[in-house]
């Protein structure tokens, strides 16, 4: 089984977004998948009581628990599990980071936080993980993107070439407890998540 965490010590960057909409690509792409809130606002398990017991499973749980939830998960035949985490500077983040083969810091161009990127950034150091940056709810024609990158090159760590845009599928699928490809199957959103997975699945080797 491999894991892939949404990690960001800010707020509001977008992560339980990433976090479903990867979920629900994986299991659409025919790998089970487990969805994990550690996020005490339990977001994504709301989202997920939403499915109405649709596939990806979605567990509910407390940091201290993750060993344990995701030792379920890989017994229930998952083959990728995906964690969405509180922006939080707790020190279970480093945990989760040692549980990973990947992670992604979502990061809003307009919300920028170099510190709390770069910390987030030694966490996964910390771990000895890969680590992606995510640039997410981007507008189009953004010149923020230009600055943003500028901001982060100095830390070396690798941007995901693709991004999700600034979009009203986003927020409308989840209300619905769906994804944006499930929502809008041909639309904006659904084109970026799909890309979007077929980057993290080809980066874990999730084949």
């Amino acid at each position: 089984m491999k894991t892939l965490s949404i990690l960001s010590q800010k707020g509001g960057t977008g992560k339980t977004n990433t976090a479903v909409n990867l979920a629900v690509a994986s299991q659409l792409a025919g790998h089970p998948t487990a969805l994990i809130d550690l996020d005490p606002q339990a977001s994504a398990a709301k989202w997920g009581d939403r499915r109405e017991g649709n596939a990806p499973d979605v567990f509910s749980a407390h940091a201290s628990r993750l060993k344990e939830t995701l030792y379920a998960a890989e017994q229930k035949g998952v083959t990728l599990a995906i964690i969405d985490t509180a922006p939080s500077t707790d020190p279970s983040l480093l945990n989760v980071a040692k549980s990973s083969d990947l992670a992604l810091i979502p990061c809003r161009p307009g919300m920028f936080d170099s510190e709390a990127i770069q910390s987030t950034i030694l966490i996964t150091e910390m771990a000895q993980i890969p680590v992606r940056i995510l640039f997410n709810a981007v507008r189009a024609n953004s010149s923020l993107i230009d600055e943003a990158k500028s901001a982060v090159e100095v830390y070396n760590v690798p941007f995901a070439p693709c991004m999700l845009g600034d979009r009203v599928t986003f927020t409308r699928s989840v209300i619905y407890g769906m994804n944006a490809q499930e929502y809008e199957p041909t639309g904006k959103a659904a084109s970026e998540v799909n890309a979007l997975y077929k980057y993290v699945s080809k980066e874990l080797e999730v084949l």
